[in-house]
């Protein structure tokens, strides 16, 4: 049997972390056992379903790649279908035409809302009490339709639902993946209904029978879902169809174990794009929140869909820690292609020298960004590490900075300034060999030296080491730099 697994999303929002993950779950558990991973689009709330938010959500899928391996199947689509089960489960006495009408099931709520209410009043005898106590345990059970052992209608054009007929006795009981056993008294699920007054189908059904017509043989999703399942295998059960495994993942909590929300950062999935993380990043840390392989903390999509499984899905919540998520982006970050990297960051590089890059820059970033992967966690926050290739900030020194450029070390810039220019071959190696020379010759240490100079080349602005610098900006540009300052200096003087 070819195992097929789904993700479907209601388009009625974007595509959250917590749906990315439940997404992620199901594709490599089908990649684990060679079988399908299917998307279903469940757009049957047509009053908050959007365009918009199925194309958001088709995107952020894209974007994580987590590609379905058939086009995806709108649930919308199939309402014939799911009318023709209901017809079905009538015909085999499975379900039921029910002609309670709105209006009486919200009054038999209300008089046993009430009757519990009166219950708990003063005055009350403990006889009365019991008996109220009975009344609205009754009334507010799960729903059981005086119809569903057939009966005529009120009158010969009475509205109707069509219901399920629950089963009276024992248990429903589910193996599930993650939860182990869990059953439910069959009285606690009520005569749910199937096709709505208006003949539309409810998503109990919709779901039931689209996963059956798709051949999905393992249904995880949230175990904000648990409860659906128990009113949901009586209609597998009822059109005599196999049942799927179910697994039913913890919900995704904020890092103060409260249930997560914008403050906590749950954003759309392409929010964090935005952001500047990448895809493989979220897969990874995505991946860990409530899964675990040994010690191992990072993983590709590749390495993930050999080992995933679901007995390794824990029990408890994991909790959202954006620090942490960091720290997997600068992996992935350090690990990046050059070329993809530098195409990622462009958009980063012009937001942050405020337009587009010229050639010289363009070259000057990419020769630098081997050696610069590892200055920042996300892709923002790396672009503006590269800021002292386009920009000494020369009429903006901080304190530091023009501290380094100003006296004994003035003298010393100008010394430097004459052995680097002497400099044939133009490369860290022999740029730091003409620094260490220098301050050989002269009895200097580093520290004395490095500050003017690399005050002079980067503005005081945050830089890896001199010779490297030196070796990006190119001759003329360094030299240029330090020029400028020595030209300022004299200038001041006259």
């Amino acid at each position: 049997m070819t195992t097929i697994t789904r993700f479907a999303p209601s388009p009625t929002g974007m595509l959250h972390i917590g749906g990315a993950r439940t997404a992620l779950f199901n594709y490599l558990y089908a990649r684990r056992n060679q079988g399908k991973f299917l998307l279903r689009i469940e757009d049957t709330d047509k009053a908050r379903s959007t365009q918009e938010a199925v194309d958001a959500i088709l995107d952020g899928m894209s974007w994580l790649g987590l590609d379905a391996d058939e086009p995806p199947v709108f649930q919308s689509q199939q309402a014939p279908r799911h009318v023709e089960c209901a017809e079905e489960m009538v015909s085999r006495g499975q379900a039921f035409r029910c002609y309670a009408t709105t209006e009486e099931l919200q009054a038999r709520r209300e008089e046993g809302e009430a009757a519990r209410a009166a219950a708990k009043q003063d005055g009350v005898s403990e006889s009365e009490k019991q008996a109220l106590l009975r009344k609205a345990e009754e009334l507010l059970a799960p729903f059981r339709s005086p119809w569903r052992d057939g009966g005529e209608p009120p009158a010969q054009d009475s509205a109707y639902t069509i219901r399920l007929r629950a089963p009276d006795e024992g248990h429903i009981i589910v193996q599930d993946g993650v939860q182990g056993e869990v059953k439910v008294a069959a009285r606690e699920i009520d005569d749910l209904i199937l096709l709505r007054a208006d003949g539309s189908p409810t998503y109990m059904l919709a779901v039931v029978v689209d996963d059956h017509d798709m051949g999905v043989t393992h249904v995880i999703r949230g175990d904000d879902h648990l409860r659906n399942t128990f009113r949901q295998v009586p209609i597998y059960k009822a059109m005599g169809w196999n049942v799927p495994h179910f697994s039913h993942v913890p919900m995704i909590h904020g890092d103060d174990g409260a249930k997560l929300s914008k403050r906590h950062g749950a954003l759309s999935t392409t929010a964090y794009r935005d952001m500047g993380y990448l895809p493989e990043a979220l897969n990874s840390y995505l991946l860990r929140l409530g899964w675990s392989h040994g010690d191992e903390e990072i993983f590709t999509l590749d390495d993930a869909s050999k080992i995933f499984s679901i007995e390794a899905i824990n029990r408890s919540p994991a909790r959202l820690d954006l620090a942490k998520l960091n720290d997997v982006n600068a992996h992935f970050i350090r690990a990046c292609d050059n070329v993809r990297l530098m195409a990622l960051l462009e958009p980063w590089l012009e937001e942050a020298a405020g337009g587009k890059l010229d050639q010289i820059t363009r070259t000057r970033v990419a020769a630098a960004l081997p050696a610069m992967k590892d200055r920042g966690s996300t892709l923002p926050e790396l672009a503006e590490a590269f800021r002292f290739l386009w920009t000494a900030n020369t009429d903006n020194l901080n304190k530091k900075a023009r501290k380094a450029l100003s006296g004994e070390s003035l003298n010393r810039l100008a010394d430097l300034r004459e052995a680097i220019a002497k400099v044939e071959e133009w490369s860290d190696t022999a740029l730091q060999q003409a620094l260490q020379s220098y301050c050989a010759e002269n009895e200097l240490s580093f520290g004395q030296v490095g500050p003017p100079i690399r005050a002079a080349l980067t503005g005081g602005l945050p830089a890896p080491d001199l010779a490297p610098v030196m070796e990006w900006l190119g001759r003329d540009e360094t030299l240029s730099r330090i020029d400028f300052h020595l030209a300022r200096t004299d200038m001041q003087s006259e």
